[in-house]
């Protein structure tokens, strides 16, 4: 049995927004309080991804089989209606190519890992939520670099091959190595477990105001714009993954589930991949597009988890 989670785990964990929004606001006030996370961003998603493996069992990707429907419309939704949001938003805005980019990049991206303990919070169905963000980032090894060249592409060459090697090392590999750590050291990662969203949480953290240090200067000229596209997009994969829910018949807890899935992308791989490919401004929108997708998210938790408590 693992521990109980620490009170201070638990606190950092649950209003990750808040400290992402006040470490933000540092980062843009005084950047070289930051900057100097930029060349470890790669590394320090590896670690959550490694972290996100441990938690997981070969076991649990028995979900895949037994239940594919919901799991099958759940990556539809992921990778079509995300990216052509993104792709749309960008033309409406008539954004920049590098800015244009970062947006594609986090509409390509699978779901992130946040949306786990979002669901957790909003009395979603948390199995459903974990095995859906598992297999988007399996997918995502093949779909995001193409889906990225072809939409992409519009405004800047896109490296398919280089991008297809940038996520195997960044998350695969991870991923794998966590898987084998819980069958090999099963004892360590279960006295791991109740650090590992809070460890995850101030990694991103750490992610965000990293990017955000390092475009400073350039967020405080481009930034209203961008954040509109930002809010546009999370809003749209939010509403998409309810709605869609619902005309599939899902029951309440998977409604909130692939709602905020579908809603919270992995932003933190979107602006590692757009400095290692692409240019630093590219990554403001993954950055962005973080600091704004833990906020909405924790609300509409928080709401979700207060219409549970009425309903029960």
């Amino acid at each position: 049995m693992p521990r109980p989670t620490p009170a201070i785990c638990t606190i950092i964990t649950r209003y990750m927004g808040l400290f992402i929004v006040g470490c933000s606001a540092l980062a843009l006030w005084y950047p070289a309080l930051f900057s100097w996370v930029a060349p470890y961003i790669t590394p320090l998603l590896g670690c959550i991804m490694f972290g996100m493996g441990m938690t997981l069992r070969l076991e649990d990707f028995t979900y895949v089989f037994s239940r594919p429907r919901p799991l099958l419309l759940g990556l539809t939704l992921q990778f079509t209606c995300m990216p052509l949001v993104a792709f749309g938003l960008c033309k409406a805005f008539d954004l920049p190519p590098e800015l244009a980019m970062g947006v594609i990049l986090v509409g390509t991206a699978p779901g992130g890992t946040a949306s786990n303990v979002l669901t957790y919070i909003a009395g979603g169905d948390v199995p459903y939520s974990v095995a859906l963000t598992a297999t988007a980032t399996l997918v995502a090894l093949g779909l995001m670099p193409v889906l990225t060249w072809f939409l992409g592409g519009v405004w800047v060459p896109v490296d398919m091959g280089a991008l297809f090697f940038s996520i195997l090392k960044i998350v695969i590999l991870p991923v794998a190595l966590g898987l084998a750590a819980h069958r090999y050291c099963e004892g360590m990662c279960t006295l791991a477990l109740p650090f590992l969203p809070a460890a995850s949480s101030l990694t991103i953290i750490l992610v965000v105001a990293g990017i955000i240090a390092i475009n400073a200067a350039n967020i405080l000229t481009t930034g209203p714009t961008l954040l509109l596209v930002v809010v546009c997009h999370n809003l749209c994969g939010l509403g998409i993954g309810y709605f869609a829910a619902i005309i599939w018949k899902f029951d309440a807890s998977r409604r909130r589930a692939l709602c905020l899935e579908i809603g919270t992308q992995n932003s933190g791989l979107a602006s590692a991949l757009a400095l290692t490919h692409f240019t630093p401004v590219s990554a403001i929108a993954g950055a962005l597009f973080s600091v704004w997708q833990n906020i909405s998210g924790a609300l509409l938790a928080n709401w979700f988890h207060t219409r549970k408590a009425v309903e029960e």
